[in-house]
């Protein structure tokens, strides 16, 4: 038997030691950290020399010439005077990852992605907040880099992202809120870029939707990942949080056959919603579906019946949904929903296909605590990003935009 100078030394010191018994155990069972057929670990590490640098090194050259070279004592000379690009983490304007801010709309087709703020809160039943949530989540986004090192994937070298600001939202008016969310969604998305949308309380999920809904003839499925229904028509004689899916399943091309939702349950979901499903035969999964079938066999459902005639697939993801041990920060917690490594599995598992938008909504910083339902928030997009780049399914959607964008 052969040994590397790692799996040698771990069977040297145990001989050391007399516990040949140890010695056997280390050499029978466990892998080699350094042979790539046997730990991802490796095999992920083996994969970052494969990624382009390109835009990395760009960056840093820009980051010189628009801040100045650094002082005469720095000797990195990727250093500039004025903090431009990824770091320090700490610093900088915050927009989303740190992507450029495109002030001039206009110019969003430019860019495989657009990220756009909904901070509104006017949906919301009882606790107000989510108005701050694009703001969190950018905030936290700082944290993070562009690449990630188990799925080898870094998505500034391998797509183009920008960040456009937020809708101008009316705080005491939901209709002409949801006029000015429809034209936002519609102007990006007409112009062929990938929109994201940071939310915002749930009732942007009607706006969004018929803003994607407005510039194509095509047909739009609906993955919904949340612990509540939201398909009543009303509630307090108004469209709430609670009531986005009623409204976006009257549009003529998204059909409530193609609606699938995701971890709906608990004590939170009003009995009127329910005659509505029934109504309308949407698609349900529990967390007990979830429990009894496991997450790729319910994403793999989920993606047969939101795509079932459909062009395209648009995923509005709730931060509620998970565990609301792990997102405080949020409207409506609820107990019981998706854990994290769950979530992710989920979205990176629906979003591999290809999808014409995302939202996540209901990100309340007021509640959050250290920024951690902020993080998911952020881990939820970039991991949808992630999947798309990796399967070379993002700029799919581009085919089903065959209508000119018309302002609401």
């Amino acid at each position: 038997m052969t040994f590397t100078p790692v799996s040698r030394r771990f069977l040297q010191a145990a001989l050391r030691r007399g516990n040949n018994n140890k010695a056997t155990q280390l050499r029978s069972h466990h892998p080699d950290p350094f042979n790539p057929k046997t730990t991802r670990g490796w095999k992920a590490a083996l994969m970052e020399a494969e990624l382009p640098r390109d835009r990395m090194e760009h960056e840093l050259r820009e980051g010189i010439r628009l801040g100045l070279p650094g002082a005469s004592s720095i000797e990195d000379p990727t250093i500039s005077t004025f903090s431009r690009g990824e770091l320090p983490h700490f610093a900088g304007i915050n927009t989303f990852l740190k992507a450029p801010y495109v002030e001039d709309v206009s110019k969003v087709g430019a860019y495989d992605a657009t990220v756009v703020g909904v901070p509104f809160d006017g949906g919301c039943t009882y606790r107000a907040g989510t108005r701050f949530g694009p703001q969190g989540i950018r905030r936290i986004s700082a944290l993070y880099t562009p690449y990630n090192y188990e799925k080898g994937i870094d998505l500034r070298e391998q797509m183009t992202l920008c960040d456009s600001g937020d809708v101008f939202t009316i705080p005491a008016n939901l209709e002409k809120s949801f006029d000015q969310i429809s034209n936002a969604i519609a102007y990006i998305a007409a112009s062929g870029s990938f929109p994201i949308i940071l939310g915002g309380d749930h009732s942007i999920g009607f706006p969004t939707v018929r803003g994607i809904a407005s510039v194509t003839t095509k047909n739009i499925g609906i993955i919904h990942v949340d612990r509540h229904a939201d398909i009543q028509e009303k509630d307090m004689d108004e469209r709430m949080h609670t009531t986005p899916y009623f409204h976006a399943t009257n549009l003529p091309n998204v059909r409530a056959k193609n609606l699938v939702q995701i971890g709906i349950g608990g004590w939170q979901v009003p009995r009127p919603a329910v005659s509505n499903m029934i109504e309308r035969e949407t698609n349900i999964f529990t967390m007990d579906d979830i429990e009894e079938y496991g997450i790729e066999k319910i994403a793999e459902m989920a993606l047969d019946l939101a795509w079932d005639g459909c062009d395209a697939v648009y995923m509005s993801y709730d931060i509620d949904s998970i565990e609301a041990a792990f997102v405080p920060g949020t409207g409506w917690p609820e107990p019981g929903g998706l854990l994290p490594r769950e979530a992710l599995k989920l979205v990176g598992e629906v979003a591999k296909e290809g999808l014409c938008g995302m939202e996540v909504v209901e990100v309340s910083p007021p509640y959050d605590h250290a920024d951690i339902t902020s993080l998911m928030a952020l881990r939820i997009v970039v991991d949808a990003l992630g999947a798309m780049v990796s399967h070379g399914t993002m700029g799919k959607h581009k085919s089903i935009i065959d209508k000119e964008f018309v302002p609401f």
